[in-house]
């Protein structure tokens, strides 16, 4: 058996030699770890995120250094509208999307109401909406030529309620229940849909959320390389979704026997720096 990019069923990591990939959130953190991943294998790549200067860099030596061809595209995709306005510059430019990387996001930390309401609109746009418009347009051109694999990236805290990340947890509730959701309704149509769940990685996440790592948490903590190696593994093996980690494994497992209000407790402990 195969899935639909060639790959031998069981293989380790994606690879379709020659494809296009859009890599959302692309300037840094997995964007960049799922960039690297995907040149190895001479993927080509469109790099999308709001910073020019750093997928420049990024784009320049990955082509010396595989030979794929890149194109970057800069954009603010918690504009509302912009992933329509990225599928028809896209378009315009008969780049055809074989892999969708819908990557872009970030968190804020405190509490609901001491948090500014509209930076909480703008994580809502971005983690929710822009990733679910992107999802629509590159996912029926991919249903329509009935192929295609889109890799989605939730959060363990997904998994239950977290107090002083509030919102940013329900938004990665909403992309793990949408992306296991997208896996079953396009499968007959030859699209594979694989939600990526990373626990606390190395990124620049905190700064962006300013928030502090609390001791039990610096515990749990993952390079970025094997988080985006498991999520490209789970897609090849077309899975509806991955943990990446045994700890984070364990973590979530933990929670199917355990109360909503002790899960509150017990992540408001690990959150607390």
């Amino acid at each position: 058996m195969q899935n639909v990019s060639g790959s031998p069923a069981g293989s380790t990591l994606y690879a379709p030699s020659g494809k296009w990939a859009l890599v959302t959130g692309a300037s840094s953190g997995l964007g960049v770890e799922f960039a690297e991943l995907l040149a190895a294998r001479k993927v080509n790549l469109v790099l999308a995120a709001r910073r020019r200067e750093p997928m420049e860099r990024l784009a320049s030596e990955l082509r010396r250094k595989h030979g794929v061809e890149i194109h970057v595209e800069p954009v603010d995709l918690s504009a509302p509208g912009a992933a329509g306005r990225l599928k028809e510059n896209l378009d315009a430019k008969a780049l055809r999307i074989d892999l969708l990387v819908n990557n872009a996001g970030f968190g804020l930390h405190g509490d609901f109401l001491d948090t500014p309401f509209a930076r909480t609109a703008e994580m809502i746009q971005l983690n929710v909406t822009a990733l679910t418009e992107l999802s629509y347009v590159f996912g029926r051109d991919m249903a329509s030529r009935g192929s295609g694999e889109m890799l989605l990236v939730a959060s363990l805290l997904a998994f239950q309620p977290v107090p002083t990340y509030a919102t940013y947890a329900a938004t990665k509730s909403y992309v793990l229940s949408f992306g296991e959701a997208l896996h079953d309704e396009l499968r007959s149509r030859g699209v594979v849909v694989t939600t990526l769940c990373p626990g606390h990685t190395e990124t620049g996440f905190d700064a962006a959320a300013d928030a502090r790592v609390s001791p039990m948490l610096r515990r749990l903590t993952m390079k970025p390389r094997p988080v985006a190696e498991a999520g490209l593994s789970a897609l090849a093996r077309a899975k509806p979704s991955v943990i990446a980690g045994l700890l984070n494994k364990i973590v979530a497992f933990t929670n199917r026997f355990t109360t909503r209000s002790m899960q509150r407790a017990s992540m408001r402990k690990v959150m607390a720096p």
